[in-house]
């Protein structure tokens, strides 16, 4: 396997690269991940099964959707490709650490706000479905904000955690209650992260970095949301983003709608406490 993977990156790469170090690292539950060096120059792999490989494409391209931008900082793609064994993407290796307080953060909260205000897109969605984990995410085109968040992210993951044989509450009838919920809410869509918690941000020595993207035009708040789901995020992050860009006061409403999609999908994915917390914000939706 590791010799197919040099030869490979030998010929992406037009010289010679023969692995003479290689660090197993952390990077998730998903994939196995490692740092190769062939002593000068160094790369961050992520290994999974043979049928992984479309999943790699699709995280291809949205690490290059967000390095157009010129806003955040993200991995830049190497290559991807397959073994006997197994698929695999190659990215730059840069060392990270923890993203902590101070001006790595507040940068990083700029150029989310900067990558907010890029580009124009008149709908919601994108081009490709793509993943949130391990979990499909669809992403068809709506004109409705609404309409795309209550059915393709709350309504979708309803559905899978029913064919687990979880069943909350009445799926169409809570769709319908997002809806209405977000119904006078008409954002400007945005690219998003998609999947911005504390573990897929970094800062490095060149500044901050984030990585994992799921990305698709929707309504800026719901990165804002995933930074505060799991903590981590500092108060510099949100100065920097309201430096930028304000953020309005109905956002400390709506978050927990937004968010409840990322529990769903750790109920999916996890299940365990996750569960618990879903339906209890299931119930504060309902009540509010």
């Amino acid at each position: 396997m590791w010799q197919a993977i040099s030869d490979q990156l030998s010929e992406t790469l037009m010289f010679e690269f023969n692995i003479s170090e290689r660090i197993k690292m952390s990077g998730g539950d998903i994939n196995q991940c490692y740092m190769i060096s062939d002593g000068d120059q160094r790369y961050f792999v992520k290994i999974n099964d043979k049928d992984f490989i479309a999943k790699f494409e699709i995280e291809a391209d949205n690490l290059t959707a967000l390095r157009e931008t010129n806003t955040v900082h993200v991995p830049e793609l190497v290559h991807i490709g397959k073994t006997k064994e197994c698929a695999f993407i190659v990215l730059n290796y840069i060392p990270v650490k923890p993203l902590d307080t101070g001006p790595a953060s507040y940068q990083l909260g700029e150029e989310l706000a900067k990558l907010h205000k890029w580009g124009e897109q008149k709908e919601f969605g994108f081009d490709q479905d793509n993943y949130i984990g391990t979990t499909l995410q669809p992403n068809q085109w709506h004109k409705k904000w609404s309409r795309f968040f209550s059915e393709q992210r709350i309504g979708w993951q309803l559905q899978l955690l029913k064919e687990k044989q979880i069943t909350f509450t009445d799926i169409d009838e809570f769709v319908e209650l997002v809806n209405e919920q977000l119904s006078g809410h008409n954002p400007k869509p945005s690219l998003l992260h998609g999947d911005l918690w504390y573990g897929n941000a970094a800062n490095t020595a060149f500044g901050p970095i984030c990585y994992d993207p799921a990305s698709y035009w929707g309504d800026r708040e719901c990165d804002l949301a995933m930074t505060e789901l799991f903590g981590g995020f500092r108060q510099e992050f949100y100065d920097g983003y309201e430096s930028i860009l304000a953020i309005e006061p109905m956002y400390e409403y709506r978050k927990h709608i937004y968010n409840l999609y990322h529990l769903l999908n750790h109920c999916n994915l996890f299940g365990g406490e996750y569960l618990d917390q879903a339906e209890k914000l299931i119930t504060t939706i309902q009540s509010s």
